[in-house]
């Protein structure tokens, strides 16, 4: 089966990003990185953050999304947003796809939700005192309702 891809686009924050490789580590998703990082792949947060797990990460470093998109023509890409109404839970995943957040302090830009409306989405946060969630947080529940949705779980 495919794994799942989850994608940071200029993540800015190392421990984030080390717990999101832990995630990805134990979950066999791919990890891919776009853009610019606020960090080096070096640094000591972000490889305390992923422990000992970093040789299990299967990691990809791209330019910019245009031309991870471009790689896999046939993909399927998903946007989290604090920016949306659509919840996750309606996405419908499959093995494979693409499930791509933004930088911590922006999210993801306006005029690519614009143009990906039909695949984008939130994750509900019903007593509207919190903003958003932290992004490794929340790739772990999109990424794990993902594998529910798949049957990947059992």
């Amino acid at each position: 089966m495919k794994p799942f891809n989850i994608v940071l686009i200029e993540p800015e924050i190392p421990p984030n990003t080390g717990n999101i490789a832990r995630l990805c580590a134990a979950t066999g998703s791919v990890l891919h990185l776009v853009g610019k990082l606020g960090f080096s792949l070096d640094d000591r947060y972000l490889k305390r953050a992923g422990l000992d797990y970093w040789e299990f990460v299967s990691l990809i470093k791209w330019p910019d999304l245009e031309t991870l998109r471009n790689s896999v023509p046939e993909g399927r890409f998903f946007y989290l947003s604090t920016k949306v109404k659509s919840s996750y839970l309606d996405a419908g995943f499959r093995p494979g796809d693409y499930i791509v957040f933004g930088k911590e302090t922006k999210g993801l830009p306006e005029d690519l939700l614009q143009a990906n409306q039909e695949t984008s989405f939130t994750i509900p946060m019903p007593s509207g005192h919190v903003r958003s969630l932290n992004l490794s947080t929340s790739a772990g529940i999109v990424l794990y309702e993902a594998l529910r949705q798949s049957g990947m779980l059992s």
